[in-house]
């Protein structure tokens, strides 16, 4: 049985998460990638395929919305290679994963082609519950 929770319960859990992601001595961070997302975050990213890691303001979390929740902007990283990002991994400040996301559909970028020295920041950060 898969139960969907109601929209105030999705914002409760979200607003847990952000709380979540403050945990640890570090930051939570947004790690970019250009090869294939795995299947589960149960599975160990290839650090080869690794293009650029936006670190998160402690605490993270901005403002409630009326459907989610915002989280501050990251700070800005420099990429430390050339390529195309697929996918992105959220960790918490002890480096637990948190969840992947899908570059162009779950997260959206200016240009997910990187560059090599290239800079990028998240500018906009928004949550949204599931259903």
């Amino acid at each position: 049985m898969s139960v969907m929770p109601s929209l105030a319960a999705g914002l409760v859990q979200l607003q847990a998460l952000a709380n979540f992601l403050d945990m640890g001595s570090d930051n939570a961070t947004f790690i970019f990638y250009d090869d294939s997302k795995p299947n589960s975050t149960n599975v160990a990213a290839n650090n080869s395929a690794k293009l650029v890691t936006l670190v998160l303001p402690k605490p993270c979390f901005k403002q409630l919305l009326i459907d989610g929740i915002e989280l501050h902007p990251s700070g800005t990283a420099v990429s430390i290679k050339t390529g195309t990002a697929i996918w992105a991994r959220l960790l918490n400040g002890n480096g637990v994963v948190v969840a992947d996301f899908s570059v162009g559909t779950d997260i959206v970028l200016n240009n997910e082609d990187l560059v090599l020295g290239a800079s990028l920041t998240l500018n906009s950060i928004i949550l949204k519950p599931l259903g």
